[in-house]
């Protein structure tokens, strides 16, 4: 009886180390996708169109526009082209954690620092005209 318990403790010990999340990136290098952030405690909606080396975000009615360098499948630098800010001239690197066949978790930060944050991106089909 202590064996049989001995390797059930032992199977689920190293099923649970496992990584089951999915993390297909390359559906997400190019295309449209909206994320919601958080300015003063309201949920707001931002939107991004990228192409193969240009990315451009609308958000809190302001537009920006970034270089794209794919550091690998899952993991991409952002320069913005024209730095309004200090700040604006930091890159950013993001780095897609899980995806869904709509969505991407993704953490980014500015480049050399530590601290990052988190969201979601979902992926929109373009509108016809």
């Amino acid at each position: 009886m202590k064996n049989i318990y001995f390797l059930i403790v032992l199977l689920v010990t190293f099923t649970s180390c496992l990584n089951t999340s999915k993390r297909d990136c390359k559906d997400y290098k190019i295309g449209t996708f909206t994320f919601e952030y958080i300015v003063n405690g309201e949920s707001k909606t931002g939107y991004i169109t990228r192409s193969k080396n240009l990315q451009i975000e609308t958000y809190d009615n302001k537009i920006d526009s970034s270089e794209v360098r794919w550091v690998n499948d899952c993991e991409v630098i952002f320069k913005t082209i024209n730095p309004k800010r200090m700040v604006d001239k930091n890159d950013i690197h993001l780095k897609i954690l899980t995806t869904t066949d709509s969505s991407y978790t993704f953490e980014y930060s500015y480049v050399g620092k530590t601290q990052k944050q988190k969201g979601i991106a979902f992926k929109t089909k373009l509108k016809k005209k």
